[in-house]
C-alpha cells in the first residue's frame, strides 16, 4: 500500500518537474542549490571574462579613443545592469524562471560566440591594432563594429535574463518555512556570493593574461565555453529542482499596479469612508497595514459601489504595500552604489602613477589590485558564516544572526571608512610627488609602493561581504512569493542606476572645477588633480546617505522573518 503523499514530508507551494507535490527528502536544498552555484560561477566567469577588459579591446582591436571607449563600457555597464528587471519581469508574468534560464542562455551563448568569430576575423585582428602605442587608424569595418556591439548586447540581453532568475531559483530550493532549511537559505546568500568572487578572481588571473598576450579569440572563446558548459550543468539538476507553483490568478504586476490606479480614482476619499470599510472588513492582517494608510483607498470603489473585480482586496494593498516600503531602501543604496563604481577607475588610475614592483623585474598591473576585492570576500565571506553569525544567532535569536538591514547598514559603513582611507593615501601621494618634484612628470613613476593601496580594496570587498550580500537576501526575501526574480533585478538595477550616477557626478565635478585653466579635480595629470577631495566628498555623501538609510532602516517592519 502506497503511502498518502499528505503524510509524506511535501514542500509546501513547490512542486517537481513533472508537477508533482514534491518531497522535501528527495529535493531541492544544498544538493540542487550546487548545480545552481556551479552555473553561475560559469556564468560569472563568462560575464567579467568579457567586462573586466573591454576597454582594452575597444582601444586596441577596435581603435577606439579612450574617452569614447569608456563610454561605451559604461553605457553597455549600465544597460547590462539595468536589463535585469526585463528578465525578472517575463520570468515572474510569463515563462517561470527555469523556462527563463534556458532562454537566456541560449541568448548568452549566442552573444558569445558571435563575439568569438568577430575576433577571430583578421581586420579585428591585426598586430598593429593590438599595438595601442603605434598611433595608425585600424578601425575596422562599419559592419564589423556594428556586428561587434550587436553581439555584446546579446550577452547584456542574456545575463539579464540569466542573472536574477539563476539566484531567485537558488534560493527557491530552500522551504523558508522550515526552520533549518531557513538557516541555509541566509548560508546561501553568503556562499553565493562567495562563488560569484572566486568566478572573477580566475578571470582577472587568467582571462585576461590570456586575451592580452596570447588571443582575444581564444579570451572570448573561453567564456563561451564556460557558458555552455553552465547549461549543460543547469539542465543535469532538472529533476532534482523544486518549481514554484504559478498560481491561477492576475500578474502580479496587474494586481500591484491595480491598487495604484484605484488609490488615483479615490483620491478624494475621507479617511472616515476608508475607517469605515476596514471596520467592516474586519481587523488588516499585518502591523504593515499602519504604514501607507493612503493605499487604503484602493480597498473602495470609485463610486462606492463594492462590485466583484472593481474594489482591491486586502492581500492586494498589502502586495503594493510591501513593494512601496522597498523604495527608500532602494533610493538610499545609490550612494553605495557610486562608491562602489569607484574601485575599478580611479583607484585603477591612482595604481598606474605608483611603483608596482613585486620583485625586481617583476611589476603587476595597476588593474590586478581588483582581486583583493574578490580575494577578501572570499577569505572573509567563512569568517562570516562559521564564526560571526553563530556568535550573533546565539545572542540575537535571529537565524541570520543579524538583521538584513542591520547588515547592510555595517557595510555602508565601511565603504565610508575605504573612501576616508583612499583620500588620505592619496593625500601621501601628491606630498610625495611634490617631494620628489614630479607634479609636471605625470609619465614618471611616483616612489611609493602601490601596496598602499590594498588597505581601500580589501576594506571595499568586507564592505561588499555585508552591503552587497545583505541587498541580494533583502530584495528577494521582501517582495511577495511572486516576484522574487523582480526583487533581484531591482537589487541589481541599483548597480546601474549608481553606474549612472556616478558619470553625471563625475561629469558635474569636472565642468565646476576645470575652469579659466585650472586643474579640475580629474584632470589628466593626476599629480595636479584632486583625488582626495572627491574621495572626501562621497565620504560624506556616504554618511549623510547612512543617516538616512538607518532613519528608514529603523521603522521597516519586516514581511518575514526567521527566528531560532
Amino acid at each position: 500500500m502506497e503511502t498518502p503523499l499528505l503524510l509524506l514530508d511535501t514542500v509546501d507551494g513547490a512542486v517537481d518537474h513533472k508537477g508533482q507535490p514534491v518531497l522535501r527528502s528527495k529535493s531541492g536544498g544544498w544538493r540542487s542549490a550546487g548545480f545552481i552555484i556551479c552555473v553561475e560561477v560559469a556564468e560569472r566567469f563568462a560575464y567579467y571574462g568579457i567586462s573586466s577588459n573591454l576597454i582594452t579591446y575597444l582601444t586596441g582591436p577596435l581603435g577606439q579613443s579612450t574617452a569614447t571607449a569608456a563610454q561605451n563600457v559604461n553605457t553597455w555597464s549600465g544597460t547590462a545592469s539595468l536589463l535585469p528587471l526585463l528578465g525578472a519581469f517575463v520570468a515572474d508574468s510569463f515563462l517561470g524562471r527555469y523556462r527563463t534560464i534556458v532562454i537566456a542562455s541560449l541568448i548568452y551563448i549566442m552573444g558569445l560566440g558571435l563575439l568569438t568569430l568577430l575576433s577571430m576575423l583578421p581586420s579585428l585582428n591585426s598586430s598593429n591594432c593590438q599595438d595601442t602605442s603605434k598611433f595608425l587608424s585600424c578601425s575596422p569595418p562599419q559592419p564589423q563594429v556594428i556586428l561587434f556591439f550587436c553581439s555584446l548586447y546579446l550577452v547584456a540581453l542574456g545575463q539579464g535574463g540569466h542573472k536574477p532568475c539563476v539566484q531567485a531559483f537558488g534560493a527557491d530550493q530552500f522551504d523558508g518555512q522550515n526552520s533549518e532549511e531557513c538557516k541555509a537559505k541566509s548560508s546561501f546568500f553568503n556562499w553565493w556570493y562567495f562563488s560569484i568572487c572566486a568566478g572573477c578572481l580566475v578571470t582577472l588571473w587568467i582571462i585576461n593574461y590570456i586575451q592580452e598576450n596570447l588571443s582575444w579569440g581564444l579570451g572570448f572563446g573561453l567564456p563561451c565555453i564556460a557558458m555552455i558548459v553552465a547549461l549543460v550543468i543547469f539542465l543535469l539538476g532538472t529533476k532534482t529542482y523544486r518549481y514554484s507553483i504559478k498560481e491561477d490568478e492576475k500578474s502580479p504586476f496587474l494586481r500591484i499596479g491595480r491598487v495604484f490606479v484605484a488609490v488615483v480614482w479615490n483620491w478624494r476619499t475621507t479617511p472616515s469612508a476608508i475607517a469605515i470599510e476596514e471596520e467592516a472588513r474586519g481587523t488588516l492582517p499585518h502591523q504593515s497595514s499602519e504604514e501607507f494608510k493612503f493605499l487604503n483607498k484602493a480597498l473602495l470603489a470609485p463610486d462606492g459601489s463594492k462590485e466583484d473585480g472593481v474594489v482591491c482586496s486586502i492581500s492586494e494593498v498589502e502586495e503594493a504595500k510591501a513593494v512601496l516600503r522597498l523604495v527608500p531602501i532602494w533610493v538610499t543604496s545609490l550612494v553605495y552604489a557610486v562608491v562602489f563604481a569607484q574601485s575599478s577607475t580611479f583607484f585603477t588610475k591612482q595604481g598606474a602613477t605608483m611603483d608596482r614592483t613585486v620583485v625586481p623585474g617583476l611589476d603587476i598591473s595597476a588593474a590586478s589590485l581588483q582581486s583583493f576585492i574578490s580575494l577578501s570576500i572570499v577569505v572573509f565571506i567563512p569568517i562570516y558564516d562559521r564564526i560571526f553569525v553563530p556568535i550573533a544567532r546565539s545572542c540575537s535569536r535571529i537565524s541570520s544572526g543579524i538583521t538584513m538591514l542591520q547588515r547592510i547598514g555595517i557595510g555602508m559603513l565601511l565603504s565610508a571608512a575605504s573612501m576616508v582611507i583612499a583620500a588620505l593615501v592619496e593625500i601621501i601621494r601628491l606630498k610625495t610627488a611634490q617631494e620628489y618634484g614630479l607634479v609636471d612628470l605625470p609619465n614618471v613613476t611616483i616612489p611609493m609602493s602601490i601596496w598602499w593601496l590594498v588597505p581601500q580594496y580589501v576594506l571595499f570587498g568586507i564592505a561588499d561581504v555585508f552591503t552587497m550580500v545583505g541587498l541580494q537576501e533583502f530584495f528577494y526575501d521582501q517582495v511577495p512569493n511572486e516576484l522574487r526574480s523582480v526583487g533581484l533585478g531591482l537589487y541589481l538595477s541599483i548597480f546601474g542606476v549608481g553606474s549612472f550616477l556616478s558619470s553625471f557626478l563625475i561629469s558635474a565635478i569636472e565642468k565646476a572645477t576645470d575652469v579659466d585653466g585650472q586643474d579640475g579635480w580629474f584632470a589628466n595629470n593626476l599629480n595636479r588633480a584632486h583625488l582626495d577631495y572627491f574621495y572626501w566628498l562621497l565620504a560624506g555623501l556616504s554618511i549623510i546617505n547612512l543617516a538616512a538609510y538607518l532613519y528608514f532602516a529603523k521603522s521597516y517592519i519586516y514581511n518575514r522573518k526567521c527566528t531560532i
